[in-house]
């Protein structure tokens, strides 16, 4: 059972990471677009 939840923990932090790093490639966009 430990490796399951193990497992399941990397898979979060795994889906984190990937959000984290969509936000950031984002950001730089989002910055240019309202300086025009």
């Amino acid at each position: 059972a430990q490796e399951t939840s193990d497992m399941t923990k990397f898979n979060i932090l795994q889906q984190a990471g990937v959000s984290i790093l969509a936000q950031a490639n984002q950001a730089p966009q989002l910055a240019l677009s309202l300086l025009g």
